[in-house]
């Protein structure tokens, strides 16, 4: 093994430092941590909690809380907690309409394999909203607006979207959104739904049988590992979408969310 000299040993100790740069890189990939950690924690914090969870110094912290009020991603409240600011729901707006757009080629073979209309649903806040559809090339067919907001208790892709949340957050929010019903099938009890999670936790796909419309069905899935809680789903008549469909539809709506997962997981070709 060659060794070095004294004049190369000197020259590793006088390495340059690193360019600049790449304290401004670190404090981005900062920033970006703490306005998830924010939103993991319901859009308010203060800066200690933030300063547990991230395990920055505060100085830190604040430094960067600064930079984020300053440029309107985040806003100082009166009890001096920080909340996310609403400069995000513009960009939170744009990348929805994407999002949608990069999953219409999955929906789009969902409907190729399955025959009925494909959607893509947020939970937004408390409501779900949908994102994206691909409609079926029957002539009877399901349609929802891209852009509709529903409640998540009498729908499919609430219940996947809500399925692994914990018992409490989930009465919190039906609390807060109440249980109205949409067909004389929708559940209407908290307790009535809490089985329906715990069903579609086993059962690996949730249903909306006739709950949210009379005389449709819609099985639905989550996606994984999605970077926000994504669910997918088609709809069809009942007369269609039967028991024996379902045993068929179902792995494929379980395969393209795996395979869409990936999609969105990729950051794409580097620059």
């Amino acid at each position: 093994m060659p060794t070095s000299s004294a004049s190369d040993a000197s020259t590793e100790v006088a390495a340059p430092k690193p360019p600049a740069a790449s304290g401004g890189v670190q404090s981005l990939e900062r920033a970006f941590d703490l306005l998830e950690r924010m939103a993991d924690a319901g859009g308010e914090v203060g800066l200690s909690e933030l300063s547990a969870s991230s395990g920055l110094p505060l100085p830190t912290i604040h430094r960067l809380m600064r930079t984020l009020v300053a440029c309107g991603y985040v806003r100082q409240q009166p009890n001096r907690r920080y909340s996310l600011g609403p400069r995000l729901i513009r960009l939170g707006e744009s990348a929805s309409r994407l999002l949608g757009t990069w999953a219409r080629p999955y929906l789009a073979r969902l409907v190729e394999e399955t025959g009925e209309t494909a959607n893509m649903a947020l939970l937004d806040g408390d409501e779900i909203v949908y994102v994206a559809q691909v409609p079926s090339k029957h002539s009877m067919r399901m349609f929802t607006e891209v852009g509709r907001r529903v409640l998540p208790h009498s729908t499919g892709v609430g219940k996947a979207l809500l399925a692994h949340t914990a018992p409490e957050e989930v009465r919190a929010l039906l609390g807060r959104t109440g249980m109205p019903a949409a067909t004389e099938k929708t559940i209407t009890t908290a307790e009535g739904f809490l089985d329906a999670l715990e069903e579609v936790r086993r059962a690996g796909y949730a249903v909306d049988d006739n709950e949210q419309e009379i005389g449709v069905r819609c099985l639905a899935v989550s996606v994984p590992n999605s970077p926000t809680a994504a669910a997918i789903s088609i709809s069809g008549p009942a007369g269609r979408v039967t028991e024996a469909a379902v045993e068929k539809i179902v792995p494929v709506l379980q395969e393209v969310a795996v395979e869409l997962s990936a999609a969105l997981a990729s950051s794409g070709p580097q620059a």
